[in-house]
Order: C-alpha cells, then structure tokens, then sequence
C-alpha cells in the first residue's frame, strides 16, 4: 500500500464505484453508448472492469503510475460517449446541454486530477 494523502484513496473509491455500478445498472450505460461501438454490453461490462481494476491498482507503488496513465488514457476513451451525450437527445438523458457540456470538461477535470497525483 502506497503513503498519499487522503483524497488519493477517495480518487481510487470512485473508480472502484463506478466501475461496479457499470455491472449493476448496464442499462443506463448502454443507454449512453454511442451507435457506432459495436457490443455494448460487452463494453460497459469491459469498462466497468478496467475501472474496478485501475482504482485498485493506483494503491499500490509498483502499479500508482501505470494505473494513473492508464486512467488518464480510459477518460480520454470515455469522451466519445461525452461527446455523443451531447449530440444525441436519446443519449442525451433529456439533460440540459450545459449539463452535459459540463460533463464533457469534467473528464479533463479527472484527467488532471489522476495527472497530479504522479509526482507523490
């Protein structure tokens, strides 16, 4: 187990979460996947488990560096489907276009937040 500071874990619990959420609610993944992807159960089951495994990875010396590159490169997937929310009204979730723009900056917001943690 690594020394960091707290919000280090608390970044690693959300990756965890999130990506268990992805195996129980598939449908509301699938329902943001954009038509293009092929298999989408397939890839919301995919990375679901990419991001159960990196959070789990970031709290560990051998594997922090890998796992916060390898996240940052996930989120950067990920903006497809952030893009795709906001250019189609199912995918959408009928969400205010601002909201979901705002989701779209996020993903550079979890970007750099994994970004910062490689210098510890």
């Amino acid at each position: 187990m690594i020394q960091a500071p707290w919000h280090f874990f608390a970044m690693a619990a959300m990756y965890v979460v999130a990506g268990v959420m992805h195996f129980v609610k598939p449908k509301a993944y699938m329902r943001i996947m954009p038509r293009y992807l092929p298999a989408h159960k397939s890839l919301v089951y995919l990375s679901g488990f990419a991001e159960i495994l990196l959070g789990v990875l970031l709290c560990f010396d051998a594997s922090k560096n890998l796992a916060i590159w390898s996240i940052i490169a996930m989120l950067s997937v990920f903006l497809l489907v952030h893009v795709y929310m906001l250019s189609s009204e199912k995918a959408g979730l009928n969400l205010p276009k601002w909201l979901l723009g705002l989701r779209l900056l996020l993903q550079f917001g979890l970007m750099y937040w994994a970004y910062f943690y490689l210098s510890i």
